[in-house]
């Protein structure tokens, strides 16, 4: 390795992927807390690789980067990836440390308050200070982080946030990468994964209060439904030292009280009389529906401490060696991989891109997607409880190849952040452990063992699975999840061409993969990269045509499969092109999305969404077909004829 690399070695090692060990509740308004976002325009700095700790050694986070020489200074948008933004390449590909920084104010009438910082997400590596005192860092991007400031922040005047976000990927990093110094002196980062390593400070930034007695934590599970009543089973976290009583109510979407309790646990079972359950988009006519989950504590003299309220989903998930069931319904999942990907924002959160995709979603008639190959932000999956499109979430390994105990640890660290930020939501069914692990590899078996052991641990209400590349013969950590997930490009990667053996190679796989360990079965990758407007007749690859005949040959492998009872989903890749690094056999990104990057359909989307709906019918005898389903009037004949 070479000294550069060390040193963004020793820059990862600093940020020691320190875990807030409380909640990581989102920030909300309520008569006992304020939140004020931080997002809009801050000062950014991009050093040269030469002199990586450049700003380490100046003490940039003790002043403002527009006091910093030497450097050009940039305005950059928060939340967004960095890449995109500006004109200038070096800072597109720059691999390394990056500084952020920005003033706000924070009012006087907070004295009395804990305030706090929160990052939604900053990829890869980071260290926050305030006022030039370091207060936070964190290590693996996508999942949020905060740190109590209250000591720090100078009430009724400006204050300064400084941020030094690292992007580089080394081999004990989630994911794992590799970086070289070129013959030209510039670093360069590789990887395995297929998606561009966008970077930066991508999600909402939030500075908000709670009161000094508060809620930290919350924990709810649905225990038991029947048709009258359901029991909901919550343990809340409160931290600071009084005794004080706690009250939890449950409220309608119409806000009507339907259950309460009162007493000074903050744990317990309460009952829901005739609750409205959770169901997925097109199981039922009232998908998603929420109810709202309010805690209020109270102090001795019955005043209000502090007010934290939550939006649930009722609904069961159990499973078998053969099915996926919701309130005892039996699931056949239609839906996608996607990515948090979109032109000039990168993986940055974008509200109207956000609606666009579930829009689009509901249009095709899926019902389910993976979070790949990383957890989405918040309000991404807010939408998705909202409109019960259901989610398997996925951690940020992917392609893991070597397996060492410092890896393991921040993998476990990765779950942990996940599962206690998903673990009330309501769309989320399965946890996915990682993408294309190299599982065929000896070390990945007790390594795979412990991973599915730690998820148990914190969440054993929903199944476990791990999204294979391997060959079913070779795999053994398939053994310890609970559904078998698999990705195979027939007609692409393997027998590119030759689309007439697709159904046969897959029927065959599938079946040795539920012979082998006896589980539900999903297909979670199949597909081909389609450039938009290539059209030839007879079908070739890379087509328009070539994508809509290689799905049609999946088709009737799916539906063979489902006959055979085990096989419950099927998810094309992707829902929508992306871009990746820079290589020969990519145009410019991935393309095998039945959506182009700015979300327009190619030929793919129009047959998928028959499909979708379709399935939806089968298994929804209520569902009403949308009436442009079908293709466009062409013809009818006529009975009559004009005599010569």
């Amino acid at each position: 390795m070479n000294l550069i690399s060390v040193i963004f070695t020793i820059f990862v090692q600093f940020c020691v992927c320190e875990i807030h060990r409380g909640g990581i509740l989102y920030p909300k308004n309520t008569e006992t807390r304020q939140v004020v976002p931080l997002d809009g325009l801050w000062y950014f700095i991009a050093p040269n690789t030469t002199n990586p700790f450049i700003g380490f050694e100046n003490h940039w986070y003790k002043r403002s980067l527009k006091e910093v020489d030497y450097f050009e200074l940039h305005l950059m948008p928060v939340p967004a990836s960095y890449n995109d933004i500006t004109t200038d390449k070096k800072i597109r590909d720059h691999v390394g440390l990056v500084w952020y920084d920005r003033s706000f104010f924070v009012p006087t009438s907070w004295q009395s308050e804990r305030v706090w910082l929160r990052f939604g997400s900053i990829s890869y590596a980071a260290q926050v200070w305030v006022n030039g005192q370091l207060v936070m860092s964190h290590e693996i991007g996508h999942l949020p982080f905060v740190a109590e400031i209250t000591d720090v922040v100078k009430f009724g005047k400006e204050n300064l946030v400084t941020v030094a976000c690292d992007n580089t990927l080394l081999s004990d990093t989630v994911p794992q990468g590799k970086v070289e110094e070129l013959i030209s002196g510039r670093l360069d980062q590789t990887y395995t994964f297929d998606f561009f390593n966008y970077a930066g400070i991508d999600r909402p930034v939030y500075l908000y209060t709670t009161p000094k007695i508060y809620i930290d934590d919350i924990t709810i599970a649905t225990v038991a439904i029947t048709e009258t009543e359901a029991l909901l089973e919550y343990n809340i976290s409160i931290l600071g030292n009084s005794s004080q009583s706690c009250r939890v109510t449950v409220l309608d979407k119409n806000k009507k009280q339907v259950a309460s309790s009162q007493d000074l646990n903050a744990n317990g079972v309460i009952k829901v009389d005739n609750p409205i359950l959770w169901w997925p988009y097109l199981m039922d006519s009232n998908p998603g529906y929420q109810y709202t989950f309010q805690i209020e504590i109270f102090d001795e003299n019955s005043k209000l401490i502090d007010h934290y309220p939550i939006t649930i989903g009722i609904r069961t998930l159990t499973w078998t060696n053969t099915s996926l069931l919701i309130n005892n319904k039996p699931l056949y999942l239609h839906g996608f991989g996607r990515h948090e990907d979109s032109d000039i924002r990168g993986k940055g959160l974008d509200l109207p891109l956000v609606i666009r995709d579930h829009n689009l979603i509901k249009w095709v008639g899926a019902n389910v997607y993976r979070t790949s190959h990383y957890p989405y932000a918040e309000e991404i999956m807010d939408v998705a409880d909202e409109l019960g499109i259901m989610i398997i979430d996925e951690c940020p390994s992917v392609n893991t190849e070597i397996f060492t105990d410092t890896l393991l640890a921040k993998h476990k660290i990765s779950l942990t952040e996940l599962i206690k930020r998903d673990k009330n939501r309501p769309s989320v069914i399965i946890w996915s452990a990682a993408n294309e692990p190299r599982t065929a590899q000896p070390a990945a078996k007790n390594y795979f063992k412990q991973i599915i052991e730690h998820i148990k641990t914190l969440d054993n209400s929903r199944p476990t699975t791990i999204v294979e590349s391997q060959s079913a013969g070779v795999v053994e950590s398939s053994r310890y999840v609970d559904i078998i997930s698999f990705n195979r490009y027939n007609g692409w990667y393997h027998y590119e061409g030759d689309l007439d053996v697709i159904t046969y190679y897959v029927i065959k796989e599938a079946q040795a993969w539920h012979d082998r360990f006896q589980k539900p079965v999903i297909m979670q990758e199949y597909g081909a990269d389609t450039l938009e407007g290539l059209h030839f007749l007879p079908t070739f690859i890379w087509s328009e045509e070539y994508q809509v005949k290689l799905m049609s040959e999946h088709f009737k492998a799916f539906d063979y499969l489902r006959k055979q009872s085990f096989f419950i989903g099927e998810f094309l890749w992707n829902f929508a092109d992306f871009k990746t690094a820079q290589t020969y056999t990519r145009v410019g990104g991935n393309k095998k999305g039945i959506f182009t990057r700015n979300r327009q359909p190619k030929l793919s989307a129009y047959h998928l969404r028959r499909r979708y709906w379709q399935l939806a019918s089968e298994y929804n005898s209520n569902v009403t077909l949308p009436e442009d389903l079908q293709q466009p009037y062409v013809f009818q004949s006529s009975t009559s004829h004009i005599e010569l």
